[in-house]
């Protein structure tokens, strides 16, 4: 079950809401295990089987937790369950996504819990936070589960630490304002998705699916392109429904995309793009390995591996190892002084380097395989054969409208209108108005187009 689905929109979330909101606020504890029965059935729903690894992961990582509230004044004791909850949560994302690809599917292949690549790394902060004591050992399991397991940010992210939601676990209100907001937050994300994501996907896979060899450089281009439109909409528009239906229910999460694609360097791209994936990167990984304290070759090293370790938690394919490995470089290039150079320069020349770096390395991340992502480069290099009435062949005036709204989309023009409005006298009232009807004419948009449409991809499969 996704988000984008018939199923999801029309019976799943107002079933899940309306139960949810006829239990009165004060037994939180029941509004908790109404959200954990619903959070777990959304899980089964896809692959049954795949409850049973969520129901042991919850067991096993509850009883880690309290290990480490009972052996508190115990050094060693706490580092060792520590050292075990790590290597329990890696191996079983090891098993499950990285097995086949080191042994060469030789035993066959594993299928993929969906999101465990999320989970995994929210199921970590907890253990190893209460190791930290950054936060206390959860003593209650469906807390814990409802922590682990919770539907919103379940497959998809944000990757919501426990630290965050910890206190709401216990005590939170939906308030009026805040099931608004979120409405207005999740109808947007919805509308990323199925309008704009959807509709690009499909200029994106016809092209990447052309040979490279008869391929002209500009169609080159205008795939990669869409597949940088889509990838961007269709996550950020999963994250924004994720916060959307988590200020519904009173949680909030945090963010996880601020405009990417208006960054003037590398570095601010990656505090822009996937945030929650990054923060969870520096906190648990780079600062661990060192940071930035010890020296500046150690620096550079940390920052490699990190970023292999962000391509390969993508996938279990050399593509995404490169991905990561290429943007760990241009973050190491950019420390050795390009940065300052490029803070010289104006800061529309710095745009153009960062999308010129992201779009190429969208292309590793897209290709089914490494090798068809360097013949989808060389076509894209290919100035000799540039093409552009091929490349405009591919397009209709539908998609051209899609493709212009979305680049528009990608800078923040309607934080800004509303920035504007506030302003003004009356904005107060007229701001959460034109919220509410852009809310209602994106949600009646995007069933129509799912109406109309079976071509509904979820790229979230692979991760």
């Amino acid at each position: 079950m996704i988000f984008s689905s018939t199923l999801f929109l029309f019976l799943f979330l107002p079933a899940t809401l309306l139960i949810y909101y006829l239990i009165p606020a004060k037994y939180v504890n029941a509004r908790n295990y109404e959200l954990l029965a619903m959070s777990l059935i959304f899980y089964a729903w896809g692959e049954p089987k795949n409850i049973v690894l969520m129901f042991f992961s919850i067991f096993l990582n509850y009883i880690f937790g309290l290990l480490l509230r009972i052996f508190d004044e115990k050094k060693g004791a706490r580092k060792a369950v520590l050292i075990v909850s790590v290597i329990f949560n890696l191996g079983m994302l090891f098993f499950f996504k990285y097995f086949g690809f080191f042994t060469g599917n030789r035993f066959g292949t594993i299928a993929l819990p969906i999101g465990i690549s999320f989970f995994t790394f929210q199921i970590m902060s907890y253990t190893i936070d209460v190791y930290r004591r950054n936060v206390p050992a959860q003593t209650n399991v469906a807390k814990l589960g409802l922590y682990i397991s919770l539907f919103p940010q379940l497959i998809a992210g944000p990757i919501v630490r426990y630290i965050d939601v910890a206190n709401e676990l216990d005590n939170r209100t939906s308030t009026l304002d805040a099931t608004f907001r979120g409405v207005v937050r999740f109808s947007m994300g919805l509308a990323k998705k199925v309008v704009i994501s959807n509709t690009v996907a499909l200029l994106a896979d016809t092209i990447f699916a052309l040979d490279p060899k008869n391929m002209t450089a500009a169609t080159a281009w205008l795939g990669a392109l869409a597949y940088m439109l889509q990838i961007y909409f269709d996550f950020s528009g999963y994250s924004d429904m994720a916060i959307g239906i988590g200020d519904m229910l009173g949680f909030h999460f945090p963010e996880n995309f601020d405009y990417p694609y208006i960054s003037s360097t590398v570095q601010e791209f990656w505090r822009r793009w996937h945030m929650t994936l990054s923060t969870w990167f520096r906190d648990y990984l780079y600062i661990p390995l060192g940071g930035n304290r010890k020296g500046k070759v150690r620096t550079y090293i940390n920052l490699l591996i990190v970023f292999a370790c962000t391509g390969f938690w993508h996938g279990a394919s050399f593509n995404f190892l490169v991905w990561g490995l290429y943007h760990g470089l241009f973050l190491v290039i950019e420390r050795l002084g390009f940065k300052k150079v490029l803070e010289k320069l104006p800061k529309f020349l710095g745009r153009i380097y960062t999308l010129l770096v992201v779009i190429v390395g969208w292309v590793f991340f897209r290709a089914d395989t490494l090798t068809a992502a360097v013949k989808y480069l060389g076509a894209m290099f290919r100035f000799t054969n540039f093409g552009w009435v091929k490349a405009v062949a591919q397009l209709d005036g539908y998609t051209i409208v899609l493709l212009l709204a979305a680049i528009v989309l990608c800078m923040p023009v309607y934080p800004k209108v509303k920035q504007k409005l506030l302003a003004k006298d009356g904005g107060e009232t007229v701001v959460p108005l034109l919220d509410g009807v852009l809310a209602a004419v994106l949600v009646v948009i995007s069933i129509y187009c799912l109406s109309g449409s079976d071509y509904n991809p979820f790229i979230y499969f692979r991760f």
